[in-house]
């Protein structure tokens, strides 16, 4: 869940930036099986990261768990407070900021165990849970079974016999899959606060976003509300890249390979 805005770059990384000529990855799922299975696991190799486009996701599920994500971000401060302190689920709130990353973030993390979803409802959406929770769970089963198509997409490219292998774990209802929800706060600094060169206006204030990282799980399904600023790292026989990608309201803006997947 991210707040629009313009994202600004340091001198030395505006240098690393690819122009837009360098295609990410996009697999139509409505391919037939067998080059869907090759165009992944050739996107993984090559970049580790990729968009779907008919995913089979309905628009309406995306669109009910958008604007419940925006709601619950958008109530005061002592409410959403009561969904936690995050231990680890639950709502958070932090300044980003150890490893290039800059800003405030705030947050809810939530277990995809239907179970768990209606009892933290409870928390999350005081004056109507169930509803809620419905609208969670929908989407979670929903993005699930993509995910699911795509692990077992990899397995068949890989030449595994058994194609079930990887999927077989975010199926299980006790496995560790989670949904968060990201917010980040427009910029609010003035000018006297701004601490970089390249925060002379408050248009190009660098003070948001993650910086450089990795996701630990086997694999990252996320949406990024059609708001611009994600950026992939790409090898280069010349040297690493950033890689912009733009948003695509028809795509899920990335399937990302983590670390459990990719080792």
């Amino acid at each position: 869940m991210v707040a629009a805005s313009v994202m600004a770059l340091h001198s030395s990384e505006r240098s690393l930036i690819r122009s837009a000529s360098i295609n990410v990855p996009v697999i139509d799922l409505s391919m037939r099986r067998e080059l869907k299975a090759e165009l992944i696991i050739k996107a993984c190799e090559e970049f580790g990261f990729f968009q779907v486009i008919n995913h089979g996701v309905p628009d309406k599920v995306v669109s009910r768990m958008e604007l419940a994500g925006m709601e619950f971000f958008s109530l005061p401060t002592s409410e959403k407070l009561l969904a936690g302190p995050a231990n680890p689920l639950g709502y958070g709130t932090k300044s980003i900021g150890s490893n290039g990353d800059t800003g405030d973030l705030e947050y809810l993390l939530l277990h995809s165990n239907p179970i768990s979803i209606s009892q933290r409802a409870r928390s999350v959406c005081r004056t109507n849970p169930i509803d809620f929770s419905y609208v969670v769970n929908e989407y979670v089963g929903e993005v699930r079974e993509l995910a699911c198509e795509i692990l077992e997409l990899m397995a068949q490219g890989l030449g595994v016999g058994d194609s079930g292998v990887f999927s077989r774990m975010i199926r299980d209802m006790e496995s560790d899959s989670l949904l968060r929800l990201n917010h980040y706060p427009p910029c609010n600094c003035t000018k006297s606060s701004y601490k970089h060169d390249c925060c002379t206006t408050r248009a190009n204030c660098c003070r948001l976003g993650f910086g450089e990282h990795s996701d630990p799980q086997i694999l990252t399904i996320l949406r990024s509300n059609s708001v611009a600023g994600l950026q992939i790292r790409s090898p280069s026989p010349a040297g690493a890249s950033w890689i912009p990608v733009p948003p695509n309201p028809d795509a899920f803006p990335s399937a990302n390979v983590g670390r459990c997947s990719s080792g």
